[in-house]
């Protein structure tokens, strides 16, 4: 794989770019994502997810031109801190599923259409990865935020929410690209969904027989120590908070 191009505009699609965060780390991949959508011909451009407070980074997103919109995936710091920054440098509004993250704009709606930067955008609430995220979809591609990433699996909120929004996914046009929140885009999200599915469904199967090794009342770094034996123990911290979604989503299923 090459060398990430930090602090460069990225063209991805006709109407998507991407600059991309120079905050590497274990779960943001090789940083943060930011998205530039413009349409043809159009003036300003429509920025999703500006990452932490860089301002570094957020001068150099200032400068790809005028911009209409500021659109947050959720909001999780590598995501949304820098929003404000960039809104008042931006001089434009900043709109999120949760309320709190707006700035001289509305929360968004499952379902919202939005006409923005020449395009028109249309939100999908996907929660599971957390309870506000979010996936826009424009154009044959969209935009997944954590909730899918280029490479490897998103950390879990609440399972049984993630596995409704992968069925969403699913039901996506074959080809729409992937465009996430870390890592390299996706030539087919649909397909994509597909195998995140089975793969929750096969890991809660691990689980499953890991409670029957364990006993039903195991810790989730119990069956971590099983199901992600083989695992980079370095990763063993976030995937005790899948195991723990997993382990409510079981649990609920048993009526406990």
């Amino acid at each position: 794989m090459s060398a990430p191009a930090y602090g460069v505009l990225r063209q991805v699609t006709p109407t998507a770019s991407v600059l991309l965060e120079h905050n590497p780390s274990s779960m943001t991949l090789e940083g943060t994502n930011s998205w530039v959508l413009r349409g043809p011909g159009a003036a300003g451009s429509v920025v999703v997810d500006p990452g932490h407070e860089d301002v570094e980074h957020l001068t150099l997103l200032a400068e790809t031109g005028a911009v209409e919109l500021i659109v947050l995936t959720h909001h999780h710091p590598d995501h949304a801190e820098g929003a404000p920054w960039f809104a008042e440098r931006a001089g434009a509004p900043v709109r999120a599923f949760d309320e709190s993250l707006c700035v001289g704009g509305k929360s968004l709606v499952d379902g919202e259409m939005i006409e923005a930067a020449g395009l028109r955008l249309s939100v999908l609430h996907t929660p599971g990865h957390t309870g506000d995220s979010i996936c826009l979809v424009s154009d044959g591609q969209i935009l997944t935020g954590d909730t899918i990433l280029g490479r490897g699996t998103t950390v879990l909120h609440d399972l049984g929410d993630y596995l409704r929004s992968l069925r969403k996914l699913i039901g996506l046009p074959g080809g729409t690209i992937g465009l996430p929140g870390h890592g390299p885009e996706l030539p087919d999200l649909a397909a994509t969904a597909r195998e995140y599915l089975a793969h929750r469904e096969e890991r809660l199967d691990q689980v499953r027989s890991a409670l029957e090794k364990l006993g039903a009342d195991a810790t989730p770094r119990q069956v971590v120590e099983v199901v992600y034996a083989d695992v980079d123990k370095a990763l063993w911290a976030p995937a005790e908070w899948s195991v723990q979604a997993q382990l409510d989503y079981l649990r609920s299923e048993d009526g406990e």
